[in-house]
């Protein structure tokens, strides 16, 4: 492995983190009902723990409701417990089979709640990235270590790893403030 097969293998897997936040940050309601938050919900099916999706058809029925159809109806019961236990603050109500998840008016408190998650989440992309900016200079130190580099080689390695680290923050954060503008606006 060379020096530049370090920074290509690094540079994907930033770009990776990069979706996987953007991903996450979708999930992050703005007062608009998505499917997509409730992947983040766990249901106990029959001793196992699967996302909701894996063990009912969740859609929306308006811009502001959810609708989760089980596929066993003795699954209804589990799944409304999981929803009403996550720390999403939904509140979801049986029709039968049916179960629909009513989104809340986002609420000044919740929107300041809603912006330490999305905070979270960023600090947490900012942490993969800087493993994955060790974890290049390692390799790029064992490399050296093992004279396949000279020093200088390594150095410079360090040094652009430390400028993609420092670009791809950028951009985190960036999508980090542009969230919260998204939240706050009422």
């Amino acid at each position: 492995m060379s020096i530049a097969d370090i920074k290509k293998n690094a540079e994907a897997k930033m770009a990776k983190s990069i979706e996987s936040f953007k991903n996450d940050l979708q999930k992050i309601r703005t007062g608009r009902a998505h499917p997509g938050i409730l992947d983040q919900v766990h249901v106990d099916y029959y001793g196992s723990m699967l996302p909701i999706s894996q063990v009912a058809n969740v859609s929306l029925i308006d811009a502001r409701t959810i609708s989760v159809q089980p596929w066993e109806k003795s699954m209804a019961k589990p799944i409304e417990k999981a929803i009403r236990e996550s720390d999403l603050g939904l509140n979801p109500s049986a029709l039968g089979e049916m179960i629909r998840v009513p989104m809340p008016a986002l609420t000044e408190e919740r929107r300041r709640d809603l912006t330490k998650v999305v905070r979270n989440a960023g600090e947490d992309a900012r942490i993969a990235v800087r493993n994955l900016r060790r974890d290049a200079n390692d390799q790029a130190k064992r490399l050296a270590k093992d004279k396949l580099v000279s020093e200088d080689e390594e150095r410079r390695s360090v040094d652009d790893m430390q400028k993609l680290t420092d670009r791809v923050i950028s951009e985190i954060d960036r999508l980090v403030a542009a969230k919260e503008v998204e939240i706050l606006a009422v």
